[in-house]
């Protein structure tokens, strides 16, 4: 059995893993994550009892209970490549023995639910609405660096991206992978849009946003809009879904993630007070997770 080695599962003097600071017996089952540090605080506002609380860096986590449930909220920071090395750090609570540095015999499945927020790219998803991505396009590369990482992701619908978006991004190579099936049954039930998300890497161009730098391809918007392929069609910008989708598949776990609309890419609006239409959304997580 491979022991894995300090410089690969980084523990700490007090028995934490290296950025969460989460000991094993802090993690719960069921799992809210978030971008914003000060979110996790407003959704365990919600727990009837609060076991711990931990910060390091961006990252935030408070395990509590709500209305029988264990959770635990965990803040993320921004972009597919923080998602990697908090659903590591999770799944290596869950699923490595520390004492002897190995593999538990038996999986430990997480169930992780994103709640972040999101631009809308299409009509029927405006500023307010609620997005649970099915399935998700990643512009970010991180699940290449994983072995096996084809029999999660969605091939042909990858090869008709390219082919309707006329890829001109050389070195990117965008990758779909979907969420888990029956957690996203659990969570978006009938009030919730089914959609197709972009994890973009970045903010300003990987998005197409123009300030003084021009995108290096200035259609491509415009191209995600009109994309249309077995019913599906492109709702929404956001920057985590891909790589929770297909990092978790790979690991064995379940997880979905769902966004408000706060950006209406088409129509070029914008609502920065979006805090109550996030509530809502959050209560909705809480009660179905």
């Amino acid at each position: 059995m491979r022991r894995i080695p300090p410089s690969e599962l980084i523990i700490n003097e007090d028995g934490s893993i290296f950025h969460l600071h989460l000991k094993p017996e802090h993690l719960a089952d069921k799992i809210i994550l978030v971008g914003d540090p000060e979110r996790v605080t407003a959704i365990a506002s919600y727990f009837d009892t609060k076991e711990c609380e931990v910060s390091s860096r961006e990252f935030h986590t408070i395990t509590g209970s709500y209305q029988g449930k264990r959770l635990s909220v965990v803040s993320h920071g921004i972009g597919t490549d923080n998602i990697d090395i908090v659903l590591t750090e999770l799944d290596a609570l869950a699923n490595i023995d520390f004492a002897s540095r190995t593999v538990k015999p038996q999986l430990r499945q997480l169930t992780l639910v994103r709640i972040g927020t999101s631009g809308g790219l299409q009509p029927f998803v405006p500023v307010g609405a609620y997005v649970a991505t099915g399935k998700s396009i990643g512009f970010d590369g991180v699940i290449y660096f994983y072995a096996h990482n084809e029999e999660v992701r969605d091939r042909l619908f990858e090869n008709e991206l390219i082919t309707q978006l006329q890829w001109k991004l050389a070195g990117v190579c965008p990758y779909v992978v979907d969420a888990d099936a029956s957690l996203m049954e659990q969570i978006a039930q009938d009030d919730i849009v089914r959609g197709v998300t972009i994890a973009a890497n970045g903010f300003y161009g990987p998005q197409g946003r123009e300030l003084r730098l021009a995108p290096a391809d200035p259609l491509l918007n415009q191209k995600i809009e009109n994309f249309e392929y077995r019913g599906y069609k492109i709702t929404n910008y956001e920057m985590e879904s891909s790589s929770l989708a297909g990092l978790s598949t790979l690991m064995g776990h379940r997880a979905v993630t769902v966004c408000c609309i706060i950006a209406g890419r088409v129509d070029k609006d914008m609502n920065t007070s979006y805090k109550e239409s996030l509530a809502g959304l959050v209560e909705r997580v809480l009660d179905r997770i």
